[in-house]
């Protein structure tokens, strides 16, 4: 039984798949992913605005809007590369599949996507435990604000992003799922497309009692003011890359802005 057992475990670690050893990250939330799942040894190289955590700022730049350097990714020779469908160019990465580089796509779009990326990543980190935990913390801290305030007054809330064009988040979103979170209704729900352009007119119809937008508070004046008296409500300022971004640090968002929303109804 015994050498039957140690048979068993032999053939397992045979087909074990190992950890990747070099990777690049063609996004700034997928360089925080890696990070979280404990790869941070193995990345090699990362897209422009990749600055969080703080080391990824020593790595080399192989990718940003303009476009992805491919030759210089082929000369890195990566065993991974994480990927964003959304933002990079598909034939460039396409190109790269071509010579046999595994290409990783990772959009999450809910709380739970990002949760399932963590632990997808858990295979090629050189730390699987620190991919599982950090999927785990982010079940365990959205499951806490959705019920911390699921007892509030529905609240109408508009995610202001831009003035020219005037755009906002819809449904199928993580912004629309971090104001649920918070138990608000986010004023563009309904929207077919998920990042649909907006007027001031359809923004004021649905009489919202917050308007969110991102930035720190000196941002708060410009949207009063771009708004006037036409639509004098709270304003709440979110960091960018908190909210922006599809990283775990957008349960810091979700945090900051369930407080915010919760405030009023104290006084």
């Amino acid at each position: 039984m015994h050498r039957l057992f140690l048979l068993a475990c032999l053939l397992a670690a045979s087909f074990a798949v190992p950890a990747a050893q070099r990777v690049v990250s063609l996004a700034p939330h997928l360089t925080e992913l890696a990070y979280a799942a404990g790869m941070g040894d193995t990345l090699v190289a990362a897209s422009a605005w990749s600055d969080y955590p703080p080391a990824a700022r020593k790595l080399e730049r192989v990718a940003s809007w303009q476009g992805i350097n491919v030759e210089r990714i082929l000369a890195l020779k990566p065993d991974l590369i994480l990927a964003w469908r959304g933002g990079n160019p598909q034939r460039q990465l396409d190109q790269l599949a071509s010579f046999g580089i595994p290409v990783r796509y990772i959009d999450p779009v809910s709380i739970e996507g990002l949760a399932r990326a963590l632990d997808s990543l858990a295979a090629d980190s050189p730390h699987p435990e620190q991919a599982r935990r950090a999927a785990q913390a982010i079940r365990r801290q959205a499951a806490e604000l959705k019920k911390r305030y699921a007892a509030n007054a529905p609240t109408r809330v508009f995610i202001q992003f831009g003035t020219q064009p005037l755009f906002t988040a819809g449904r199928q979103t993580l912004q629309n799922e971090v104001l649920e979170l918070c138990n608000a209704h986010n004023i563009f729900a309904d929207s077919p497309v998920p990042w649909p352009q907006v007027s001031r007119e359809q923004v004021i119809i649905r009489k919202p009692q917050f308007i969110v937008t991102v930035g720190d508070d000196n941002r708060i004046p410009q949207v009063r003011a771009f708004w006037g008296p036409q639509l004098s409500v709270p304003v709440i300022a979110l960091n960018d890359d908190w909210f922006s971004r599809a990283g775990p640090r957008i349960l810091l968002a979700a945090d900051k802005l369930c407080r915010a929303l919760a405030a009023p109804r104290r006084h």
